[in-house]
């Protein structure tokens, strides 16, 4: 039997969880999303741990049960000025932006986060393993950021990037070797770095 989720981490107050995907990319935003879940949702876990399948599934039940989702993106350029870690931040912050009711408590994946207004957050280390609204804002931030580099293939098809969604994979890394890079790439990552960082787009 699997093991559900806990829906709630403080009982009686509004909670947004927030998480998000694509912080390890050579391309594309790094998106975030926050979620105040209205029920539990059954089978919602850590969307690395789902089939894609199964991640639009729940990302659509997410989106119509939900009391409010926000979506953020933060876009390379933007990350290439402020680095990936404060990039995610924002992005999550974007998001909680996006809420149509402004939770009472943030519970956050990872350790690293700024405060948002005035609302306490929590730190959670995987916790998009342990909570249901954590969970559910991991779902939808790798469902919107994956829809967008879908996109951004039929634009530039030379990077597989409906394939490979951006990641360092053998097939994006010799792309970027044989195609060079272009406006949707970090100038401050990984081979994009080493290899182009005096190369002007």
């Amino acid at each position: 039997m699997a093991i559900e989720l806990t829906f709630e981490k403080i009982g009686g107050i509004l909670e947004a969880g927030c998480d998000e995907a694509g912080r390890g990319c050579l391309a594309g935003p790094v998106v975030a999303a926050a979620v105040l879940l209205s029920e539990p949702i059954p089978g919602l876990n850590d969307s690395k741990k789902l089939n894609e399948k199964n991640r639009l599934r729940l990302a659509a039940q997410i989106k119509s049960t939900s009391l409010a989702y926000g979506i953020g993106c933060v876009f390379p350029k933007r990350i290439d000025e402020v680095n990936i870690l404060n990039a995610s931040i924002e992005a999550m912050h974007l998001a909680l932006e996006a809420l149509r009711i402004s939770p009472e408590m943030i519970l956050v994946d990872g350790n690293r986060f700024k405060p948002f207004k005035d609302i306490p957050h929590l730190c959670i280390v995987k916790g998009d393993t342990k909570f249901q609204s954590i969970a559910a804002a991991s779902i939808l931030a790798k469902t919107e950021r994956d829809q967008m580099m879908k996109d951004l293939d039929g634009q530039f098809p030379e990077y597989q990037w409906a394939k490979n969604k951006g990641y360092p994979t053998k097939d994006h890394v010799e792309s970027i070797q044989k195609n060079g890079i272009c406006e949707i790439h970090r100038k401050s990552f990984g081979i994009v770095k080493s290899i182009y960082q005096n190369e002007p787009i």
